[in-house]
């Protein structure tokens, strides 16, 4: 299913300089869905020098050449909408209306950002020298290098390329080796936009032939990544060698509260289904739930209710409501989390093991713990799987303190009917995004983004295109 594509350098799809190739597993049938180039230290380099030369004509285009180019990826990837989610699920054995999802958020990318290539503006200030004035515009910051994640494999390449493409830089593209499939067809639409060869450029491979090569490179003048919070750590002690930008979308562990006030059954009919997408794999989806005494019985067999009826299987088949996670990795770590809450003292409500009935795959039941704990693992780390951790609390203050009590800051939510209430809480919260009756963070038109180690930076809105621009004033005088 690869064999159109290869790794992408100077606008031509390409093997591996040596000829080096991996499986690409499926985490349904644990079976190769195909065999893929893996680029050596020699390939890299390649790309790096490809997209020099692509970043010298991209950058003298104006601005409006790259909107329309943009505006034509986003046609070709409505085209290819079908093949496109179809690997999605392939790869990540998310349920198909779910993919469909995420490749139409991705192509809302590169809408938006034709769009914003249109409106970099400058300024102009007026100097204290006589005759004098200071203009201030912007230029691309050149080479880019994306990394990106296997959980969401369109979306979190398009918030990269497209603000990067937008601004004039040229991208290398390096996607998770788990699902480099995704990151094919969405390069291969970009060369409906008629790029020059070198402008985009994808890498896969392993961290010493890939990444190592790019941290170093001098050529490369900004980096991107989503991921974990240690390799964000180790990522900014590479870059500090040649002061590349960086900006970085890293863990979360997302706290949710449900006020006194809430709307119950609007509040369980939006929080089940998102904790259990994508099987929990999701750096913004609530991983701590914070209910009030009022409403706390009720909430739990709600939620148990709902969570029970979820269908596992094959994300292919449209009437599958949660895939596998997406190694056996992942399988054991759900295991250790559940258990070791057990054991400290939460109580198992539903799920908490592997998935009966299937031959193979990597499924895990959806969970729901209750009586959960702040100094519990499953409560203070990022779970990223299907377990929901639920705990009580009494007054607003107590709640705020308690969902605060985080090294993370990626996002937070809260229901409630009390526009006072939700001020309050917005302002309290500590996080970069909070969503308030809504779980609707990721919009191409609104910056997403963490704080904290949760991350630096934003992806999306009128904020995401600065990190790919630089700022240069002259001072103009005429006698």
């Amino acid at each position: 299913m690869y064999d159109r594509f290869g790794l992408f350098i100077g606008g031509k799809w390409l093997p591996a300089l040596d000829g080096g190739t991996a499986p690409v597993l499926s985490p349904v049938t644990e079976r190769p869905l195909g065999q893929v180039p893996v680029a050596a230290a020699a390939d890299t380099a390649a790309a790096i020098a490809s997209a020099a030369a692509g970043f010298a004509v991209w950058k003298a285009l104006p601005a409006f050449d790259r909107a329309d180019a943009l505006h034509a990826i986003a046609d070709e990837m409505t085209r290819r909408a079908d093949e496109a989610a179809r690997m999605i699920t392939l790869e990540t054995g998310k349920p198909i209306a779910q993919s469909g999802r995420e490749w139409g958020l991705s192509i809302d990318q590169f809408r938006w950002f034709a769009e914003e290539a249109r409106r970099i503006y400058g300024r102009i200030v007026e100097s204290r020298v006589p005759g004098g004035r200071f203009e201030v515009h912007h230029e691309p910051v050149g080479i880019a290098a994306a990394f990106t994640a296997w959980n969401f494999p369109a979306a979190l390449i398009a918030r990269k390329v497209a603000p990067a493409l937008a601004a004039g830089c040229s991208i290398i593209v390096r996607p998770s080796s788990q699902t480099p499939g995704v990151a094919m067809v969405m390069v291969d639409c970009c060369r409906a936009g008629n790029l020059p060869d070198g402008t985009i450029n994808l890498l896969v491979g392993p961290t010493a032939t890939t990444y190592a090569p790019i941290m170093a490179s001098k050529a490369v003048r900004k980096v991107s990544l989503t991921g974990s919070t240690r390799v964000g750590q180790q990522m900014i002690r590479d870059a500090a060698a040649t002061l590349k930008k960086v900006s970085m979308e890293l863990g979360g562990n997302a706290p949710v509260i449900i006020y006194d006030d809430a709307d119950l059954e609007g509040a369980l009919n939006l929080c089940v289904p998102t904790k259990f997408a994508n099987a929990g794999q999701v750096c913004v989806t609530g991983d701590r739930f914070y209910v009030h005494d009022s409403l706390h019985d009720a909430f739990v067999a709600g939620f148990v209710d709902r969570a029970r009826a979820i269908r596992l299987g094959d994300g292919l088949d449209p009437a599958v409501g949660m895939g596998p996670l997406i190694n056996a990795g992942r399988l054991a770590e759900m295991e250790r989390i559940v258990a070791g809450a057990v054991r400290a003292g939460a109580r198992l409500e539903l799920g908490g093991a592997r998935a009966a009935g299937f031959n193979a795959g990597h499924f895990f039941e959806p969970t729901v713990l209750t009586g959960c704990t702040d100094d519990m693992s499953v409560m203070a780390e990022e779970n990223f799987g299907p377990v929901a951790a639920i705990s009580r609390f009494s007054t607003d203050d107590e709640v705020l303190a308690r969902a605060n009590a985080s090294d993370m800051g990626l996002s937070a939510y809260a229901f409630t009917t009390s526009p006072k209430r939700a001020r309050r809480t917005v302002a309290d919260l500590k996080a970069g995004m909070v969503g308030i009756n809504s779980f609707a963070m990721a919009a191409s038109e609104a910056p997403f983004g963490g704080t904290n180690h949760s991350g630096m930076g934003r992806e999306g809105g009128i904020e995401a295109i600065r990190d790919y621009l630089d700022v240069k004033s002259s001072q103009m005088v005429w006698a």
